[in-house]
């Protein structure tokens, strides 16, 4: 089996950009970290990929929006080139920050869809760092398959998925784009700290048609051992869910 090669994206602000490689190297691709500068240069060097990820952080200081400059950038001299990897069957990972930089570039919920979407300002009105539970929806996302459960953290200051009416959450829903959903202990609505940014419908990640791109809120990169998650000590072996999301899209290409 030819080895995955995965682009993972350096950018100003960009910072969870080695954990990223690294839980790619785990599960048996081979990362190489490249600087945006090189890649809008020379867009075909997305030609020897397979997966581009655009990992979290605060790209350009998440200057006027979360990730609205990286992923304006991107869109304006990368949209072919995009389009093209594709359509040969590339995928596009944006964690955290890469996933406001994916819904900046309209590349999620993606061509085809009318519905806007946009991450705002979590209503605590603060930045958010804690565990969540979020469960793999019925979509096309190669990286999941549905009902899932993950635990991930999360950390941001500007999550919460927004949606005009229901009415557009539900062509969302119909169209297969929502990926994840925060998942709460009871029956009702999913309310915080379970939800931690206030997202409309509780979602936490988006796909586009192909199901090839994926941008989600929680960090998988961050829970890639037992001892990752803060409850290993008292609730004994503890699986690691962030490997099981990269090994999914590696096997993907097998």
């Amino acid at each position: 089996m030819a080895t995955v090669r995965v682009l993972v994206l350096r950018a100003p602000g960009i910072n969870c950009d080695e954990e990223t490689a690294f839980a790619w190297s785990m599960a048996g691709a081979q990362p190489e970290l490249i600087h945006v500068n090189r890649l809008l240069e020379s867009p075909s060097i997305l030609d020897g990929f397979q997966v581009l990820t655009i990992p979290g952080g605060f790209s350009h200081g998440d200057a006027i929006a979360s990730g609205r400059i990286l992923g304006r950038q991107l869109a304006h001299h990368l949209g072919d080139a995009i389009a093209r990897f594709v359509g040969r069957g590339g995928c596009i990972l944006g964690i955290c920050n890469g996933f406001q930089v994916l819904v900046r570039a309209g590349w999620v919920p993606g061509p085809g869809c009318d519905v806007p979407v946009t991450l705002m300002v979590n209503d605590s009105a603060r930045y958010e760092d804690r565990w969540v539970r979020v469960r793999a929806e019925r979509s096309k996302s190669i990286f999941f398959e549905a009902g899932e459960e993950f635990e991930f953290p999360v950390a941001h200051g500007e999550g919460k998925f927004a949606v005009a009416d229901a009415a557009g959450l539900a062509a969302l829903e119909t169209g297969g784009h929502v990926a994840l959903r925060y998942v709460g202990s009871g029956s009702g609505p999913v309310a915080f700290p379970e939800n931690p940014n206030g997202s409309i419908g509780a979602v936490a990640g988006l796909t586009d048609a192909t199901g090839q791109v994926l941008g989600l809120m929680p960090h998988p990169e961050r829970n890639l051992f037992s001892t990752s998650h803060p409850a290993w000590t008292s609730r004994g072996s503890i699986e690691s869910d962030g490997p099981r999301l990269f090994h999914r899209a590696v096997r993907h290409f097998s």
